[in-house]
């Protein structure tokens, strides 16, 4: 099995080959899910992450049981991180049952398998802040997803432009920020606002 397929692991195995402490032999099996493996149903992208440094995150919603069971379970025995999105309760508790490692996150309607340590890539701190407790799962995805794919994330909750003062209160947070995120619920204000105030990148989440 490839145990997990981007630059760094990469690098360590074709070391290892050159040092002569792994066979070609072993290395060719080691590879041979490059670039893709076919479920059938599905064929997972295990070469993604060397692409892009982001390995392929499951959607779950709409997915058969047994599908994702195979999605994740074939991801994981790969070696990395996977995380799955839109997971229902359900499919949560079959997935943890079946898949060593897997955490639930009701809020955030997320699951993650974590299998080695995240290593920090991102430069600068992602801020998510949203409106009020009605954002908080959507702005509590986005937290940790964004965690999981290698950013320090701070979090800033509740504070929605209907009390104003709870925004300005939290400027010099939001220009230390590389990026803010902004959960904004039905009316869309609070991003408005949060780009007049700090001259970072916004994204704007409705």
């Amino acid at each position: 099995m490839l145990p997990g397929v981007d630059a760094l692991r990469l690098r360590s195995l074709l070391s290892s080959v050159a040092d002569g402490q792994t066979s070609i032999e072993q290395a060719l099996t080691e590879l041979h899910r490059l670039p893709y493996s076919d479920l059938g149903f599905a064929r997972i992208d295990h070469h993604r992450a060397l692409r892009t440094g982001v390995p392929e995150v499951v959607l779950c919603q709409g997915k058969q049981l047994d599908h994702l069971l195979a999605i994740v379970e074939d991801l994981a025995a790969a070696g990395n991180n996977v995380l799955c999105t839109r997971i229902s309760p359900d499919q949560a508790q079959a997935v943890c049952l079946k898949v060593k490692g897997a955490r639930h996150h009701p809020l955030p309607r997320l699951l993650v398998v974590e299998q080695r340590p995240v290593e920090v890539l991102g430069q600068g701190t992602v801020l998510v802040a949203c409106a009020g407790t009605s954002d908080l799962p959507v702005a509590e995805e986005a937290a940790l997803t964004a965690e999981v794919l290698g950013s320090k994330v701070e979090r800033l909750w509740d504070v929605g432009v209907a009390g104003l003062h709870r925004t300005l209160a939290h400027q010099d947070r939001m220009r230390q920020a590389a990026v803010v995120v902004v959960v904004a619920g039905m009316e869309g204000a609070l991003p408005s606002v949060v780009a007049g105030l700090c001259g970072r990148p916004v994204i704007a989440v409705p």
